[in-house]
């Protein structure tokens, strides 16, 4: 019998408020902000969110939390969208901060009334001179002193457009000598004339996420409010407001973001990647980007085993972005068809083959009993890869070699007799001999080899771009590294093979269908591909050969 699965932290908290009656079911959300597209980390916590609602028979909104008209934009929200869809869950509620606005406003024109806030005319830098140190009490200006009717026209003003930007600001009253900084007089409102992407210019004042964050977990009665670590010396504030607005009683918990090896978890780096070409666009292979993993090749499935791998904790840690590519591989090898591409042609003619061709039949994955065979085209001229033959082999050298045998995968063996140079003395053919009666399936020869080539009939063969992608920065822990962090990216992390030969079986085959190639590693068609070339981009090696790398330097 299988071993149960402990419970993580944020379980056993829902299970202990279920099982004490504080709630009838759980509420989860996943609260982006559209100003970007989302990434490896945000798969964590779309995974966390929605799999508590499922596991204990709750709910999850997707809420967008779009209260900075200045960096975000509808193409995100769609991105999102799209990516939450793929990674293979279903939100509720589909919700945006900005379905609010109304009510953010009355719920802090209630703070006004009840003397909470204040506007304060202040600089942002005399704000953040007045806010004291962390060792240091802050100080309230003169605007703290306003009267209630005061402050209730001034913010109704703020919000009718009277104001510029960054001339006035709400801030709530709360204490300025507190050790937590982000209780000295919080900002809770600016000043913004900017469109935004669903209320166009409707209004010009906006709530500080912090304020947005907590009322809107409120408003759609949010039961458990899963944030990030970075967010524990906000909780504070997000529990002061409901209380003094005696909203319903959300609770916010954090769990440790997603730190990974080789890549970059931040939207301002990402992006900073995409405007200065460094990759191309927020779907490049390369990226940390859901889009960027699904384009390639990356199945949902090994998103998601990777997320539950890893587990929810308390503290941050830095996981090997090795332990990823292992669920890609594991999932891709129980789907993936067996397919078989030359990257590095060399010509094998077989001399003694006087037949025009024939259809050999391969299975399509060994690991699926129902996958079925594909049929290939064998002929007498045939492509191998260059680095299968050597003219002068190394001891236990098993491929081909002047007078060794090797068996083509599902086809026949074959022996060496013979190789033709060109005047620069380079290996333009190798010719050589066919055994007849050791067609795979149907092997009488008696002859054991120990090498097995793949290969492709150079009249049949299809052309194909391969792109062999790689991790994109060569340090292990980028967010630490010193200086500029686009000075590590690895300047082999994209390799295209221009020429490579395909079996023709691949013109056919389903877009967004995985491949492995065999020998090579796996692989999908990418967007890219037209009626004159196939493109395929590699997912993933066969074997973790970075981790060689690294153990050889």
């Amino acid at each position: 019998m299988s071993e149960e699965k402990s419970l993580n932290f944020i379980e056993e908290i829902v299970e202990a408020d279920l099982a004490a009656g504080k709630y009838p079911s759980i509420t989860t959300r996943f609260p982006p902000e559209p100003n970007g597209y989302l990434h490896i980390g945000h798969a964590k916590s779309i995974c966390l969110n929605f799999g508590l609602a499922k596991k204990y028979g709750g709910k999850t909104n997707l809420r967008f939390d779009d209260t900075n008209p200045v960096t975000e934009d509808t193409e995100y929200v769609e991105s999102i969208k799209n990516d939450v869809k793929w990674l293979g869950f279903e939100w509720a509620a589909e919700l945006y901060a900005s379905d609010y606005f109304e009510q953010l406003y009355a719920f802090a024109m209630q703070l006004v009334e009840k003397g909470l806030a204040y506007v304060d005319d202040s600089t942002s830098e005399e704000i953040a001179a007045q806010k004291g140190t962390p060792t240091q009490s802050g100080t309230r200006n003169k605007y703290a002193d306003r009267t209630v009717a005061e402050n209730v026209q001034l913010f109704a003003d703020m919000k009718s457009g009277k104001y510029a930007d960054g001339e006035k600001v709400l801030r709530v009253k709360i204490d300025m000598a507190s050790p937590n900084m982000l209780l000295r007089d919080p900002i809770i409102y600016r000043i913004k004339h900017a469109h935004h992407h669903r209320t166009g210019d409707k209004w010009c004042v906006y709530p500080m996420y912090d304020f947005a964050h907590g009322q809107s977990d409120s408003i759609e009665k949010i039961t458990h409010s899963i944030c990030t670590l970075e967010f524990v010396p906000h909780r504070p504030l997000y529990d002061w407001c409901i209380d003094q607005l005696g909203t319903f009683p959300s609770k916010q918990y954090e769990f440790a973001r997603l730190n990974m090896t080789y890549t970059v978890m931040s939207k301002r780096k990402l992006l900073q990647l995409v405007n200065e070409n460094m990759v191309n666009g927020w779907d490049d292979p390369r990226m940390s980007t859901i889009s960027g993993m699904r384009r390639r090749g990356y199945p949902a499935a090994s998103i998601r085993e990777f997320c539950d791998r890893i587990g929810i904790a308390k503290r941050d840690n830095l996981i090997d972005v090795g332990l990823l590519e292992f669920c890609v591989r594991e999932e891709l090898n129980k789907i993936a068809l067996r397919r078989m591409v030359v990257f590095d042609p060399l010509k094998v003619v077989i001399t003694n083959y006087d037949k025009v061709e024939e259809i050999l039949t391969s299975e399509n994955n060994p690991e699926d009993e129902h996958g079925g065979v594909r049929e290939i085209p064998f002929s007498k001229e045939l492509y191998i890869e260059r680095d299968d033959f050597m003219e002068v082999p190394a001891k236990k050298y098993f491929r081909l070699a002047p007078g060794q045998m090797v068996r083509l995968k599902s086809a026949y063996i074959i022996k060496c007799d013979d190789v033709v140079k060109d005047a620069d003395g380079n290996i333009t053919e190798v010719h050589c001999s066919y055994i007849p009666e050791s067609r795979s399936g149907a092997d009488t020869s008696g002859i054991n080899v120990k090498g097995t080539l793949h290969w492709v009939s150079a009249q049949h063969a299809i052309n194909a771009e391969i792109r062999l992608y790689d991790r994109l920065f060569n340090v292990e822990d980028v967010a630490n590294a010193e200086g500029d962090f686009k000075s590590y990216i690895n300047p082999n992390s994209l390799q295209i093979v221009h020429n490579a030969f395909a079996e023709p079986q691949l013109a056919k085959d389903e877009h967004q269908q995985p491949f492995q190639f065999l020998r090579k590693g796996y692989f999908v068609l990418d967007r890219d591909t037209n009626t004159n070339q196939l493109v395929f981009n590699r997912t993933v090696t066969l074997k973790d050969a970075w981790a060689k790398e690294v153990k050889k330097s």
